[in-house]
């Protein structure tokens, strides 16, 4: 259990309901966020945005035996003789060349409102007009401080009384100057020249949007001096039993007298960055109407289930962690979204803007994303801090990338640990007892580099207690080799002993100081044990607890028994041997356990086999009972394992005196 978690004393349980209780936070949040976006302006544009994708995604097929289009284009301006305004008596003489091409109704993009200048003309164009012809008529809106005006402006009396339709060719315009939205007139343009036709009109909802075909000159398109000659210019039969639709669609937008070309943006524009014409958007409309093609946009209430569904996908889809496997199924989610909005708008012609789903799911995924990280991130320092005494530091980096390479808790783990404590520290510290500074800064002069080969060897420093060192193997990081690394920073504690003795005997020399060395004694044992945090909440240490740590304190004692500096634990010397020469020195019964257990130490060099058989000889007959003090086995093996002569020395004492 660690004490800086406060999910871990709860247990997984406690850790589950408070992600989850987080996670529930931030999907309210989520929606409720979302939702007031929703009602602002900006919102709605970046909603029709993304239905100008979706509905150009793939571009439909124009339907069969939609309209044509007669443009008032370049062209026809260059090989017309006349200035615009064209005389309407040539307006008249086009609708009699396409009603005798076999034209079935025949829309004028054009509004006749005044008089013209010449009588003859409007005579003219009253002769030619009749109930399969459509003018154009307009109605526009005017805001004032006083009041808002409606003006309706339509052609002239006596060209209606002459049988033509009049239909209202204006459009309205969404708030980013984009043309969407089907025409709200029962007597539209494009539905009059329906009936004119005799096709049927498909009713759709209010607030209905089109459906574009492409971009500016999609339709079949000829130009206005070409249909005024049929037979010269067009195929033979071009505009037989078809709707034709007569406007300006200027490719340069050039200025007429002063006229406003009649183009507009459309969803292609996002595409193209080029308006369209009007009558090609009055053909648009004509088709959505006669086809059924006018997409139906979703109400306020589907919006808000869909916000919900979508922070509700993004939930599940965090509810358990956030990795690399998240970022994909965000990206599959987001898909998703936008092929099941493609297929509403294409197949099911019901515009269900995606944007309002993947932002409340994104809203979830990254959010939840942000705070798992900044706990990761508060995980790793705190993993950093907790360990970064014990361990080093290329282990607890190992554990900060890493945080489930240990367990929230306490855990029995098979350890290797060492006792290291320094021999005849009482007499120097009675000797540096009027400069306690001194004293201290031995010490630490001493355990520093004592510490460095334990972290080098991967050990994990537990406690110092005064001028003893307790540390252990194979916790909180997994180490197969435990044994064999312990007993490896015990040798190299005892030669980094040998170097710190060699250097302080030169400082006090230099300052004529009575020289002194310093002798440190090693226990290590292996076993199982029970480690994690142990202390109270407020002051805890990482430590490990046991009889298997008992021994090796125990151990580390009774070296100054056996007069060797390391001593080791069978256990200890059994999952070493592979690494390092084992010796069997003893049978112990250290204090606390009623069985003697073998004791061992270690060399780096193996001796030569017939020493170490001498060795062992040597050991059978003390234990049993026939080796004496005066056996000349102790000078053979002390001339061959001169370091060993005080532990040679005093089993020899130690057999006189009991002799």
């Amino acid at each position: 259990m660690w004490p800086f978690d406060s999910q871990a004393r709860n247990g997984a349980p406690g850790r589950i309901r408070h992600r989850l209780g987080g996670l529930a936070l931030l999907f309210i949040v989520s929606i409720v966020a979302v939702t007031a976006l929703s009602f602002t302006s900006p919102w709605r544009l970046v909603e029709l945005r993304s239905f100008d994708y979706l509905t150009t995604i793939g571009r439909p097929p124009l339907p069969k035996d939609g309209p044509v289009i007669v443009a008032i284009d370049e062209p026809s301006l260059s090989e017309i003789p006349h200035q615009w305004p064209w005389p309407r008596a040539l307006h008249a003489r086009l609708i009699e060349k396409l009603r005798e091409a076999g034209a079935k109704a025949i829309g004028l993009d054009i509004i006749f409102a005044e008089p013209a200048v010449d009588p003859q003309n409007d005579d003219a164009l009253q002769a030619a007009l009749g109930p399969d012809v459509v003018l154009a008529g307009d109605e526009t809106l005017i805001n004032t401080p006083q009041a808002d005006q409606l003006i309706r402006t339509e052609p002239l009396p006596r060209f209606v009384e002459a049988g033509a339709h009049v239909g209202i060719a204006s459009v309205g315009l969404d708030g980013d100057g984009v043309l969407r939205g089907m025409p709200g007139y029962e007597d539209s343009f494009a539905a009059e020249i329906a009936h004119a036709a005799g096709q049927p009109v498909v009713r759709h909802e209010a607030g209905a949007m089109l459906q574009a075909f492409g971009p500016a000159r999609t339709y079949p398109t000829v130009s206005y001096y070409q249909a005024l000659d049929p037979q010269n210019f067009l195929p033979e039969g071009y505009f037989k039993d078809r709707t034709v639709l007569v406007g300006l669609s200027l490719q340069t937008a050039p200025d007429v007298r002063a006229s406003t070309p009649d183009t507009f943006a459309t969803p292609y524009t996002v595409h193209t960055s080029r308006l369209v014409a009007g009558v090609e958007v009055q053909a648009t409309l004509l088709d959505n109407l006669t086809h059924g093609l006018a997409i139906a946009d979703t109400g306020t209430a589907l919006r808000l289930l869909l916000i919900v569904l979508g922070a509700l996908v993004g939930a599940l889809t965090v509810y358990r962690d956030t990795n690399w496997i998240t970022a994909l199924w965000g990206v599959a989610s987001v898909g998703a979204a936008l092929g099941l909005a493609y297929i509403s708008v294409r197949y099911g012609r019901v515009f269900t803007s995606p944007v309002g789903p993947v932002l409340s799911y994104l809203t979830v995924v990254i959010g939840q994303s942000g705070l798992d990280y900044a706990a990761e991130r508060r995980t790793r320092r705190q993993v950093t801090r907790a360990f970064g005494q014990y361990l080093s530091p290329a282990m607890v980096e190992r554990l900060a990338n890493d945080p489930s390479q240990l367990k929230l808790g306490g855990e029995t783990r098979n350890l290797s640990i060492l006792f290291c404590d320094v021999r005849g520290f009482t007499t120097i510290a009675e000797r540096m007892k009027n400069d306690p500074q001194q004293l201290t800064t031995l010490i630490n002069r001493l355990l520093t580099p004592l510490s460095d080969e334990i972290l080098a060897c991967g050990g994990t420093i537990d406690k110092y207690i005064g001028d003893c060192v307790m540390a252990f193997w194979n916790a909180p990081l997994d180490d197969p080799q435990h044994a064999a690394h312990a007993v490896e920073a015990a040798l190299r504690m005892l030669e980094a002993m040998d170097r710190f003795n060699a250097e302080l005997q030169t400082e006090l020399a230099a300052r004529g100081e009575e020289p002194y060395g310093l002798r440190i004694g090693v226990g290590i044992n292996t076993g199982d044990c029970v480690v994690g945090n142990m202390g109270s909440l407020s002051r805890f240490d990482y430590s490990a607890l046991g009889d298997s740590v008992n021994l090796a304190s125990r151990l580390e004692g009774e070296s100054k028994s056996v007069a060797v500096p390391l001593l080791l634990g069978e256990e200890t010397a059994r999952q070493a041997a592979d690494r390092f020469c084992m010796i069997e020195l003893d049978r112990i019964q250290v204090k606390g356990r009623s069985v003697a257990s073998p004791v061992f130490t270690a060399l780096k060099e193996a001796p030569p086999r017939e020493i170490l058989a001498e060795h062992r000889r040597l050991l059978d007959a003390k234990y049993a009972g026939a080796l004496t003090a005066d056996d000349a086995i102790f000078d053979r093996l002390t001339a061959a394992l001169p370091q060993f002569a005080a532990y040679y020395a005093l089993m020899r004492t130690r057999l006189a005196v009991s002799a």
